[in-house]
C-alpha cells in the first residue's frame, strides 16, 4: 500500500484539505480553468455533494429541486443488472461508453463544450453499481477527445475499501488514470477532512489564474495529523487486505441467501462495498421498494443498521466500517435470513415473497 501511494505521488500534484463537498467543488473549478470549458457530463442518479454547484451536477438531487441546467448532460448509469445493457450483452463497457459519446456529441451539436466527466468510481446512490471493467478508459477517451477531463469521485469508496486496490478506479485496469481524484470521509475516519489530487498541468493552469485558493481550515495541522493517523492504521492493521477477506466472505454468505430467497435478485460488490438488489418478480426485476423499507425497519429492531439506495430505494447497501469482522458478517446475514424467512411466511406482498424454495 505504501508503494502504491508513492507511485501515485509522482503524477498527482495538487493536494488540498477541504470539507467533503468542497473537494468536488474544487475539482469542478480545476476542470473549468484547465479546459476553458463549462459543461459537465454526469451519470444518471449520481450524487456529488450538497453545495449548489454540486447539486447542479447531481441528478439524484436536481430532479427534485431546480431541474437540469443546460450545461449539465446526463449519461446512463452503467448498470449491468437493470440498465439497457445487461449481463448478457457481449460488451457492456463499450456499449455504455458509447452512450457517453452520444451525449457528448449531442451537446457539441448545440455548441456546448465539455469541461469534465464526473463519476463515483463505484456509483453508490445509484444502487451500489459496479461498472464493467474497461468502461472508464473508454469514457476517458471520448471525454478527452472533446477537450474535457475525467474526475473520479473516491469520497465514499477510496482508501482500500474495495480490498483489491487502494483506489476503486483501479478496478478499471492498470492503464486507467483519472485527471482529477477527489477524496473525503474515510481519509479522516469521521473527522471533516478531504483532498483533491490532480496532474501538474491541471494544477499549473489553476495557479496561473493568479487567484489563490484558500479556506479557513485548509492545511490545519490537526486535520493533517488525523489524516496521517488514518493512513498509518490502514497500513499497520492491514485493513485493505481485511476488506478483501471479509468482503469475499460476506459476498459468499449473501450469495447463499440469494439462492434461498427469491426476493434477492442480485448480489454485487467488491471488498466492503456490496449491494443486495431486492425485486418483486424475477422476470421484470421490478424494485421491491416497500419490502426493502420493511426489511430495513425489521433489521433496525434487531440492532442492525442498514439503509437502501438506488432509484427504486430497493438496494440494501453494505458499506460497514473497515474493521467489520467475519463474526459481524455472520450476525448480519443470520438476521437478514431470519427476517426474510418470516416475510415469506407472513408478509407475502409480492411474487418473490410468495415463491417457496
Amino acid at each position: 500500500m505504501a508503494a502504491d501511494r508513492r507511485a501515485k505521488a509522482d503524477t498527482l500534484a495538487l493536494r488540498r484539505q477541504l470539507i467533503r463537498s468542497e473537494a468536488n467543488d474544487l475539482a469542478l473549478r480545476l476542470a473549468r480553468h484547465y479546459t476553458g470549458h463549462q459543461d459537465v457530463v454526469v451519470l444518471d442518479h449520481a450524487y456529488h455533494g450538497h453545495l449548489s454547484s454540486l447539486i447542479d451536477i447531481s441528478p439524484y438531487k436536481f430532479r427534485n429541486l431546480d431541474g437540469q441546467k443546460e450545461w449539465v448532460h446526463v449519461a446512463p448509469l452503467p448498470d449491468t443488472y437493470r440498465g439497457p445493457y445487461q449481463e448478457d450483452h457481449p460488451n457492456p463497457a463499450v456499449a455504455y461508453a458509447n452512450e457517453v459519446k452520444r451525449v457528448v456529441s449531442s451537446a457539441q451539436e448545440k455548441g456546448r463544450k465539455i469541461a469534465a466527466f464526473f463519476a463515483e468510481s463505484l456509483p453508490s446512490v445509484g444502487g451500489q453499481i459496479i461498472p464493467p471493467a474497461g468502461y472508464f478508459s473508454q469514457v476517458a477517451e471520448h471525454i478527452r477527445r472533446a477537450g474535457g477531463v475525467f474526475v473520479a469521485d473516491e469520497i465514499q469508496v477510496g482508501f482500500g475499501r474495495v480490498g483489491k486496490h487502494f483506489w476503486a478506479f483501479q478496478l478499471q485496469g492498470k492503464d486507467f488514470v483519472p485527471d482529477i481524484v477527489t477524496m473525503g470521509k474515510s481519509i479522516g475516519n469521521g473527522h471533516p477532512v478531504a483532498c483533491v489530487a490532480t496532474t501538474q498541468p491541471v494544477a499549473r493552469a489553476f495557479e496561473a489564474t493568479g487567484v489563490e485558493y484558500f479556506n479557513t481550515f485548509g492545511g490545519s495541522p490537526v486535520s493533517c495529523a488525523v489524516g496521517l493517523a488514518v493512513l498509518n492504521v490502514l497500513e499497520k492493521e492491514q485493513l485493505q487486505a481485511h476488506a478483501t477477506s471479509v468482503g469475499s466472505f460476506l459476498m459468499e454468505l449473501l450469495g447463499q441467501q440469494k439462492i434461498k430467497h427469491p426476493i434477492i435478485g442480485d448480489v454485487r460488490g467488491v471488498g466492503l462495498f456490496i449491494g443486495v438488489d431486492l425485486i418483486k418478480d424475477v422476470a421484470t426485476r421490478t424494485p421491491a421498494t416497500e419490502e426493502a423499507a420493511y426489511l430495513v425497519s425489521r433489521l433496525k429492531e434487531n440492532y442492525v443498521l442498514l439503509s437502501t439506495d438506488g432509484p427504486g430505494r430497493n438496494i440494501l447497501k453494505f458499506k460497514p466500517p473497515m474493521c467489520f469482522s467475519l463474526d459481524n458478517a455472520r450476525l448480519v446475514v443470520a438476521k437478514l435470513d431470519a427476517i426474510l424467512t418470516d416475510m415469506e411466511e407472513k408478509v407475502r406482498s409480492c411474487e418473490t415473497l410468495r415463491l417457496q424454495p
